[in-house]
């Protein structure tokens, strides 16, 4: 049986020749390809308002903007996040999205005296992230702290584990050899759904 699954291209520019989007494609054909249901969101077509105050996240409404990816979140069993390293981590548009869908009683639920209780626990992720600089050197020298950020502070926070993370680094320079590769790569990784 396969596994339920939510593709979320989180780079900004809808440019249909993006390297995030074909990435995306391709774990989405694999995916398929092996019998899983796959859904993609890209959030380039999607509005998504900032929050602003505490209230408004603790208290507030999904933006019926968001409503049906809210759905899509809480329908999946296993989410693929796919974004470019912008400023050492995610574009503002997939941070105003988390913040927007991830919210209590959605993804977590606040406890008296306790650490929150994680609604989304027993789903897994994977990260798949691309970047001009080596990704060696994004993961030593900057301890890949953008991407740590999204996978503790907020997918493993709601509950989401294992997670996954693949970079992709030297986008600029990649030939349409290792650019394939990549895509191969995404491929076999859907075609496996993880």
């Amino acid at each position: 049986m396969g596994k339920r699954v939510l593709v979320i291209v989180g780079h900004p520019d809808s440019a249909p020749e993006r390297l995030c989007r074909g990435l995306a494609e391709a774990y989405a054909a694999g995916a398929r390809g092996a019998g899983h249901a796959v859904e993609v969101l890209d959030l380039a077509a999607v509005e998504v308002p900032y929050l602003r105050t505490q209230q408004e996240f603790e208290h507030g409404a999904v933006p019926e903007s968001l409503t049906a990816a809210r759905d899509a979140v809480l329908r999946a069993e296993h989410y693929v996040v796919v974004f470019p390293l912008w400023l050492g981590t995610m574009p503002a548009l997939l941070k105003a999205f988390l913040e927007q869908v991830m919210r209590p009683g959605t993804a977590f639920r606040y406890r008296e005296k306790a650490l929150p209780e994680k609604l989304l626990a027993g789903r897994s992720a994977r990260i798949v992230v691309t970047m001009g600089m080596p990704a060696f050197a994004y993961r030593i020298f900057y301890l890949a702290h953008g991407v740590k950020t999204l996978e503790r502070g907020i997918l493993k926070f709601v509950g989401i584990a294992p997670v996954r993370t693949t970079y992709f680094g030297g986008v600029g320079e990649a030939d349409s050899a290792r650019r394939g590769a990549w895509l191969a790569e995404m491929h076999a990784a859907g075609a496996r759904g993880d």
